[in-house]
């Protein structure tokens, strides 16, 4: 029997671990010097969001061995590729449109994350409470980054960086943590030949 191919699993966990990682060290960069062109931060949200929905699109369509990390992944990466594209095209007009779709799209990630940390739960994964914890906070940063207390540039910009890192954290334990790479995994339907069927009769 034909075992499954582990290249797009093994793209899908790297992608994420590296857009992941990417996320993190771009939103402390933010944090410590708010001073980015909003024009440079439009092209950066436009273009990682672009390829983070490729990446998720991959991931859902790997079907790794725990089918949780990625069980979402098909319409989050589909709204990601489209808020993306919209992003690039004014990449300096659009700093509200950026905080209250990223924000959305972050709590609404964070909620998915929180039912995927419930089940890896009861499917036996021992850092099931750190993205459930993570989730949690990162629900609460999407939901500020919506309401935006303060419009001053620096401050959104500061809080476009948190969001980033705390996207960036959740995503990383949970590819690290759930996406479970497996050489000899079988496929999920097994083919029966003709001559096999005739040979059981």
């Amino acid at each position: 029997m034909k075992m499954r191919s582990i290249a797009p699993m093994r793209i899908a966990k790297i992608g994420y671990i590296l857009i992941s990682a990417a996320f993190c060290s771009v939103g402390i960069i933010m944090m410590v010097h708010p001073d980015f062109s909003l024009n440079i931060i439009g092209i950066f949200c436009g273009i990682a969001m672009l390829i983070f929905g490729i990446v998720k699109l991959i991931g859902y369509f790997s079907k790794d061995l725990y089918r949780l990390a990625f069980q979402y992944d098909l319409q989050f990466g589909i709204l990601t590729l489209i808020i993306g594209l919209i992003i690039l095209l004014k990449p300096s007009d659009t700093i509200n449109f950026i905080c209250i779709s990223l924000g959305f799209l972050i709590t609404a990630e964070g909620l998915f994350k929180i039912q995927i940390s419930l089940d890896a739960k009861n499917f036996g994964i021992q850092k099931w409470w750190l993205i459930l914890t993570l989730s949690v906070i990162t629900v609460i940063i999407g939901i500020l980054l919506v309401f935006r207390p303060s419009k001053g540039a620096r401050t959104l910009v500061i809080l476009l960086g948190i969001s980033w890192f705390a996207e960036g954290i959740l995503n990383l334990c949970s590819a690290i943590s759930m996406v479970k790479i497996v050489k000899n995994q079988m496929p999920d339907i097994i083919d029966i030949s003709c001559d096999d069927r005739q040979n059981n009769r």
